[in-house]
């Protein structure tokens, strides 16, 4: 129901002004392992009320979701210096707010709020992002064995089907197989639901056209960046070497 109450399409509208794509899985929309066939769940406020409503929310007079009396109510924390996250969390609160939920924004300093906070599992909802090696192996983020504290499924997810899935796919070296797997992973991620995926954003590189040799390639822009060179009547700096 929370995700159908989020219009994650605006979000990247609003937030990073249209300079990326919503995502439905664990994986980034670059990877090899990104499933394609997963379809995201539409923007649908009303399927959302319904529901909530289903489970027993009901609506009072001020558009207020209520069980037993008590308001639908959670605190989202991001960390502090994160300027899109917070815009996001406030993107979130008042897309929530047209359902019913009354979303409370805490935005924390950043050793203090993984250390304290998500390490701990000391919170009710948190905004966060994860950046992805070049390799999808995610088994730190979603195997049930990686719970404790200081480690990364922060979220509590199990489910034995990807804990094998997980295991298998790292102890080979079969291209194919490991794709299979991944998407499978992607598949039933994205059907559990245990983060609201929301967008990955565009990288946005700028670089002097002084530079001769960057070229862009899947694994970005700095992957050759020995063979670059600046003609001499447009260089600006000098390295001076002594001994």
């Amino acid at each position: 129901a929370l995700a159908y109450a989020l219009d994650r399409r605006s979000m990247v509208e609003g937030i990073v002004l249209g300079l990326g794509q919503p995502i439905t899985g664990p994986f980034p929309l670059t990877s090899w392992a990104y499933n394609a066939d997963v379809q995201p769940l539409p923007y649908d406020p009303a399927k959302a009320k319904a529901l909530f409503a289903e489970a027993g929310w009901k609506t009072d007079s001020g558009g207020r979701l209520l069980k037993g009396g008590k308001p639908f109510a959670f605190t989202l924390m991001t960390n502090q210096g994160n300027k899109v996250r917070e815009l996001c969390a406030e993107v979130i609160q008042q897309q929530l707010k047209k359902v019913g939920i009354d979303v409370s924004i805490r935005v924390v300093e950043w050793s203090t709020f993984i250390h304290q906070y998500v390490d701990k599992k000391n919170f009710e909802a948190v905004v966060l992002g994860w950046q992805l090696g070049r390799d999808p192996d995610n088994y730190m983020m979603w195997h049930s064995s990686q719970q404790k504290e200081g480690q990364y499924n922060f979220c509590g997810y199990e489910n034995p089907d990807v804990d094998r899935w997980l295991v298998e796919a790292r102890e080979t070296f079969d291209f194919k197989k490991r794709q299979i797997l991944y998407r499978k992973i992607h598949a039933q991620i994205a059907g559990d639901l245990p983060y609201i995926f929301l967008y990955c954003p565009d990288e946005l590189v700028a670089l002097h056209k002084r530079f001769r040799g960057p070229l862009v390639a899947p694994l970005g822009l700095a992957w050759n960046f020995r063979e670059w060179w600046v003609p001499k009547n447009e260089q600006r700096y000098k390295t001076v070497m002594e001994q």
